[in-house]
């Protein structure tokens, strides 16, 4: 019981969101408080939702465990890729990207828990599909916001150690310090719709509907966003965390369309609260349409046990359920295994 109370003590003073100030100057720009192109939504209280969940449980695994379809990746064909774009799923928001001949790492988080500290907070269902060590050399590291399953500590410092030297850290403005701390001097950090090239890649930190938190005092003062990764003739967009707005929208008419989409199907319950800054099943069918994605991915879901509400293998049955209702096919949008590859197919000039 100590150890859940301190988990609910430790979630709230790191995820919960809170009220934004919307100050007068640009949205994305450098201020005390980031804060969104669009109006939000009122704030929610995390405490009422931690009371919510001690007082009425969590959902736990059925007879069998939940089925989460993983999978062991294969280590040595990443390691001797070094020309087919190639997306494979480690977990959650964690994906590695080959495209053009570089290793690209989305929001890496290798840890056993999304937490501050490691003997408490949501805990990984399944293995790892492979470790750190197991990696090709990665060149590019692109972090969406700062929150603990997005941003590990013990990962980034890994790779930043990595044989071969530290890959370039691309994150949100305000956030370089934070690596700076660490002893992490290979970051860059962009504001929205600014981009940076990184050999034969270009990336653009792009806005969306979310905030940032890791203590008690530093609500919003470092940006979030999704990331769009340009190169090899192909065109993906990263959404990291999201909440539904015109965002998504702005992005496809202004970058779209898109070979690839990386969406968050899970983390939506309660929808009192996660509606806000977390899109549901139903959103995220919009949002691939909003974004003129010819494909899209769903992640952000059956990785942590006890991250938000819903049971951990529910998103991709809903996704199912809405695909059929929207007329498209599991090419246009489904989930992989964690651990699995595919290849990233250039045809958004076909996007339906």
């Amino acid at each position: 019981m100590l150890l859940r109370t301190l988990a609910i003590l430790m979630f709230c003073a790191s995820c919960g969101p809170f009220s934004f100030a919307a100050p007068a100057d640009a949205p994305g720009s450098v201020h005390a408080r980031f804060h969104h192109n669009h109006p939000d939504p009122p704030p929610q209280s995390c405490w009422k939702w931690k009371w919510e969940q001690w007082m009425q449980g969590v959902p736990e695994p059925p007879p069998g465990g939940w089925n989460i379809p993983h999978m062991r990746a294969d280590v040595d064909a990443l390691r001797a890729n070094h020309d087919k774009p190639t997306l494979t799923w480690i977990g959650h928001s964690s994906f590695l990207v080959q495209l053009a001949g570089a290793n690209v790492l989305y929001d890496p988080q290798f840890s056993e828990r999304a937490s501050p500290v490691q003997f408490a907070g949501p805990r990984r269902y399944v293995p790892l599909p492979l470790a750190i060590a197991e990696l090709p050399h990665i060149d590019v590291v692109a972090i969406s916001h700062n929150h603990y399953d997005h941003l590990d500590v013990d990962t980034v410092k890994a790779l930043a150690a990595q044989p071969g030297g530290s890959p370039l850290f691309l994150v949100p403005l305000a956030l370089a310090a934070w690596f700076r701390d660490l002893g992490i001097a290979n970051v860059v950090e962009l504001g929205w719709w600014q981009s940076r090239e990184a050999g034969p890649l270009r990336f653009t930190l792009v806005p969306v509907q979310h905030w940032s938190k890791r203590t008690l005092w530093d609500t919003n003062e470092t940006l979030w966003g999704g990331w769009v990764l340009e190169g090899g003739d192909r065109r993906i967009i990263h959404a990291g965390d999201l909440g539904y707005s015109q965002d998504t929208r702005d992005i496809g008419e202004r970058m779209g369309p898109f070979d690839l989409a990386l969406i968050p199907i899970g983390a939506y319950a309660p929808r009192w609260f996660m509606g806000a800054h977390h899109v549901d099943v139903p959103q995220a069918v919009q949002v691939r349409s909003d974004l003129r994605a010819a494909r899209a991915v769903g992640m952000h879901w059956g990785t942590f046990a006890h991250l938000t509400d819903e049971p951990l293998d529910e998103p991709p049955r809903v996704l199912e359920t809405q695909r059929r209702a929207a007329g498209l096919s599991p090419a246009q949008f489904d989930v992989m295994k964690i651990g699995e590859t595919r290849p990233i197919e250039a045809q958004r000039g076909g996007m339906p």
